[in-house]
């Protein structure tokens, strides 16, 4: 139940139970009281109607409430019984976000400048690039040193050497004229 001041602004929600809210923004749910949290007056919902694993929620500042209408009481939201979670469906979910997180960490050079990552960035859509350091590792064989220019390709064999050149020559353009260096 939702308890309204003399300013007509909700004050209090009840877990469990059921509201018709309308926003300030023209927004019309229902949803059941998960919690209300009063420091920071933040309601949380669960929308009504839906079935299956997969429900919404809703996080929703009560300032936004421009009105809202009591629908009666639900079953406790809470109730780990009416819950069914798939442990390895979720550790599965767990692993690939992580493996994808540390990948893209990866792709970070740590103590280059905006403008030597920009050049990696540039050449890992075309080539496969990992750092070594502050080095741009370039098809496992060819090295691109500060400040990655082409005259600072060194290594592999000469044609992997050269398309790395004209590679980093194309790219630099591209960033010039972005207006990125």
């Amino acid at each position: 139940m939702a308890v309204e001041s003399p300013a007509s602004s909700v004050t209090e929600f009840v877990v469990g139970c059921r509201l018709a809210i309308k926003t300030t923004l023209g927004d019309y749910l229902e949803g059941q009281v998960l919690t209300f949290d009063k420091p920071s007056n933040l309601l949380v919902l669960q929308e009504i109607g839906q079935t299956g694993p997969r429900r919404n929620l809703r996080f929703l500042k009560v300032n936004y409430i421009k009105e809202s209408t009591f629908l009666g009481h639900g079953d406790d939201p809470l109730n780990l019984k009416d819950f069914m979670l798939d442990m390895e469906s979720l550790k599965a979910r767990e692993e690939v976000a992580i493996r994808q997180a540390e990948a893209e960490a990866e792709r970070i050079g740590i103590g280059v400048t905006a403008e030597a990552q920009d050049i990696f960035d540039a050449l890992s859509k075309t080539l496969p690039v990992r750092w070594d350091n502050t080095i741009i590792v370039v098809m496992n064989e060819v090295r691109v040193s500060s400040p990655y220019y082409p005259e600072n390709v060194a290594g592999g064999p000469p044609a992997a050497n050269e398309r790395v050149r004209k590679v980093l020559e194309l790219e630099r353009k591209r960033l010039h004229a972005r207006g990125a260096t």
